[in-house]
């Protein structure tokens, strides 16, 4: 690396994250940092009953408490037209309820009061008198003759289901199908899981009386997209409306959606005139808010005597909870499931999926995923391995034999998917090798003749990230673009603005490397900010693993329409011709002399000093990206599991990742990305798990229940990566962070399911516990 390079920070330099600085001093700026002048403080009261009408509230008493100065119930929300909100997958949703309450948790008044305690306090006076309902709490009690109607103020629902999704072909599906030599089925569930981010959710709504400027501070994921639904769910102007999201305590999908404290704060502020504080705790974060996984699927696929997939046909049921409330784009009711021929050149499949209400939380959430992409990775590669254990061939060698080769790129899926690029083949050998593939095997057959439960799992996922083109990929009807602005100052710094918004990621040591690659400033003279709708330009925000591809592209495509300016002026600088300059990264030279150079500091400062004439002057502008394409990143992991026959523990003993991200521009966040997600990979398939009991009570409301993995419980993990550029990304990159928890699980499980494979058990859901592993093996009669 050149002294050059390493000077400005550019793509591939693994430069020390500049907003470390602020955070590891504790001078981070989260939301309850906040404390405005006069401010009230806001306490939600909750439904303990999953399904009941609401007979009577009684708030005499609360309101009578010391220091409250209101009590807001859904009648009084009612009376502002503000019960219900439409939701991001255009459902409805209630704000406070009404009529009856529809799963445990959901918001039915709320205190205003001088303190937090003093609301808190209040809000535990208040009386609701319920009459209790049959609670429904997954799909096939959904569905059930008789179930009860969940959604019964809906005019024309007359059950409780949401929506039917295909995509493929069922014909050519079924054809395939009836030529099989072995068709095999795994039927598994994805449990409901949590993002459980560090830092709950929350706002500050602060709606001036005078201009009628609402200021509402949010830990929002998408500033711009949650100022636009305000505006259509409040009546106020748009540009009246200031989304400030300051620093976030992490995100995972969790903060994209709207929640009902988000507009009773704001209503509250608007009828009082003082800015209200609502934050809410651990309990209220795991029990109501955006949840991720539920997916109940059934995959068959087809294969010839030779080991050739010729067919996948897959359905899903989808737990929605009690309203539809995704965070996904409007065209997928099942989000991006239909990627799940993964890596497999498949000639033809065919998925359906039908959503159900229940009584459970709404807002399926992409955590730390595309849309979705995680359950169809998961059941695909989970299939695979059955199949293979099946066909009594080695499941590295099954899947190699059926991969996607590199030759057939781009390639066009059977469900319509145009994969960008991959070398599927090389990222399998390159995980082998690091793992000691063939070595191991043998190592596992000695030791299972010794009596030993040991097992290796592999997993070759493809993700589908970057959403996404517009004609394709929107939310309530907003396009998926994102934006970048730029604009250089006189002294050649810069300032940059974008439209997506950083929960962890680096986004202002990333996205400052971008401009230093196209324009030679260097990374740490450049000042990214998000996350103020009044300043940023308007963009979709960041999940779903969209911000390098989008955010990250629209920054690429700025600076180079900025360096197309900056040539005219180093012409007009050195009395040369546009033509006649070659760039190199930091300044304009005169072909052929060297030494007759401009740099970009110099033309910055002409752009405000000495203009050729008729050009107007500052350097800066702004690009609004809609991608082409998404992009696929993929990789293989490989794990090693023992697992104690006498308890059923399952330890972990290697776990190789290898990704394939594209161009990486700052390695060492990118392996710190995976490693989180590797972790939350391990920690969904072994310990994380929400669940209900028949009256629809959360079991997993608090982290000694929900449990998330420490240092303890976590393996050590083994890094490697292939690099195949996206040929439509201006940088070449794909994205990741995502694609370790997409890709893990299954690992995971795939392992496990390794080693009780002798013993006839091919099948286990997650998390994966000692006690179902007990419980499996003492069913074959397995003992100590």
């Amino acid at each position: 690396m050149s002294s050059t390079m390493h000077m400005h920070g550019g793509i591939g330099e693994s430069i020390k994250r500049k907003e470390d600085a602020r955070f590891l001093r504790g001078k981070g700026n989260y939301l309850d940092d906040f404390v405005l002048p006069n401010m009230l403080h806001m306490a939600i009261l909750r439904s303990p009953h999953a399904h009941a009408r609401i007979k009577s509230v009684d708030t005499k008493a609360a309101s009578a408490k010391p220091g409250v100065i209101a009590v807001v119930t859904g009648e009084l929300m009612a009376q502002h037209k503000l019960a219900w909100m439409p939701t991001l997958s255009g459902d409805t949703q209630a704000v406070l309820a009404t009529d009856k309450v529809r799963f445990q948790g959901q918001e039915v008044a709320a205190v205003i009061a001088e303190t937090k305690y003093q609301a808190e306090d209040a809000r535990d006076a208040i009386e609701i008198e319920y009459d209790i309902l049959p609670a429904v709490t997954n799909p096939d009690g959904a569905k059930a003759p008789g179930a009860a109607l969940i959604r019964d103020e809906k005019e024309g629902q007359k059950d409780n289901h949401i929506y039917h999704w295909e995509s493929g072909d069922q014909a050519t599906t079924q054809a395939a199908f009836a030529k099989a030599h072995k068709v095999v089925r795994l039927h598994t569930f994805y449990p409901r899981c949590h993002p459980a981010p560090l830092e709950t959710c929350g706002c500050i709504a602060d709606v001036n009386g005078v201009t009628g400027k609402a200021t509402i501070y949010m830990t929002s994921q998408a500033p711009h997209a949650i100022r636009t639904v305000f505006a259509l769910v409040t009546g106020l102007p748009e540009q009246q409306i200031r989304i400030i999201s300051p620093d976030i305590g992490g995100g995972f999908g969790n903060k994209v959606p709207v929640y009902p404290g988000y507009v009773v704060a704001t209503a509250a502020s608007l009828l009082i005139g003082r800015p209200v504080k609502w934050v809410e705790d651990r309990s209220e974060n795991l029990i109501s808010t955006g949840f991720a996984r539920d997916f109940h699927m059934t995959g068959d696929l087809a294969v010839d005597k030779n080991g050739k997939m010729l067919a996948l046909r897959v359905h899903l049921d989808s737990d929605n909870g009690a309203f539809f409330s995704d965070a996904q784009p409007s065209k997928f009711k099942a989000g991006l499931f239909h990627i799940v021929t993964g890596s497999y050149d498949i000639p033809t499949a065919h998925v359906t999926a039908d959503g159900y209400y229940t009584n459970k939380a709404p807002g399926g959430v992409a955590y730390r995923c595309s849309f979705r992409v995680t359950e169809a990775s998961y059941l695909i590669e989970r299939l695979v391995s059955n199949a293979a254990f099946e066909l009594g061939m080695d499941q590295a060698e099954f899947r190699k034999w059926n991969f996607i080769q590199p030759e057939q790129f781009p390639y066009t899926s059977a469900t319509g998917w145009v994969y960008d690029s991959g070398d599927y083949p090389k990222a399998m050998d390159v995980a082998l090798k690091q793992l000691g593939y063939d070595d191991l095997k043998k190592d596992v057959e000695v030791r299972r003749k010794k009596g030993e439960v040991t097992g290796i799992g592999i997993a070759s996922f493809t993700e589908v990230v970057g959403a996404g083109h517009g004609a394709e990929f929107d939310i309530l009807g907003l396009r998926m673009f994102d934006s970048a602005e730029l604009r250089v100052h006189p002294t050649g710094k810069a300032l940059l603005r974008m439209g997506v918004k950083s929960q962890g990621q680096g986004h202002e040591t990333t996205f400052a490397q971008i401009v230093a690659e196209e324009l030679g400033i260097p990374a740490q003279d450049v000042l990214v900010e998000e996350g103020d709708t009044d300043t940023a330009p308007y963009g979709l925000g960041t999940y779903a693993s969209r911000s390098t591809p989008v955010a990250g592209a629209a920054t690429a495509m700025v600076s180079r329409q900025l360096r197309e300016k900056a040539r005219k002026l180093a012409a007009h600088l050195l009395e040369a011709n546009e033509e006649d300059l070659v760039w190199e990264r930091g300044k304009f030279y005169v072909k052929g002399s060297p030494e007759k150079s401009k740099t970009i500091q110099e033309a910055a400062f002409a752009a405000y000093t000495n203009l050729p004439e008729g050009m107007q002057a500052g350097l800066e502008g702004v690009h609004y990206y809609d991608p082409p394409n998404m992009t696929y990143p993929f990789g293989t992991y490989a794990v090693v599991v023992d697992v104690d026959k006498g308890t059923g523990q399952v330890k972990v003993k290697r776990m190789v990742a290898v990704d394939d991200c594209g161009v990486r521009i700052n390695p060492m966040i990118v392996e710190g990305q995976i490693q989180g997600g590797l972790t939350e990979g391990f920690g969904i398939a072994f310990m994380e798990l929400i669940t209900f009991d028949n009256e629809g009570n959360c079991i997993g409301s608090n982290f000694m229940d929900y449990l998330l993995p420490t240092a303890w419980e976590t393996p050590k993990f083994e890094i490697g990566q292939t690099v195949t550029p996206s040929p439509h990304h201006p940088l070449g990159a794909k994205g990741v962070g995502e694609s370790a928890t997409v890709g893990s699980p299954a690992a995971y499980v795939n392992a496990v399911i390794d080693a009780l494979s002798p013993y006839g058990i091919t099948n286990i859901d997650m998390p994966v516990t000692s006690d179902k592993v007990w419980a499996a093996l003492r069913s074959k009669g397995v003992t100590e």
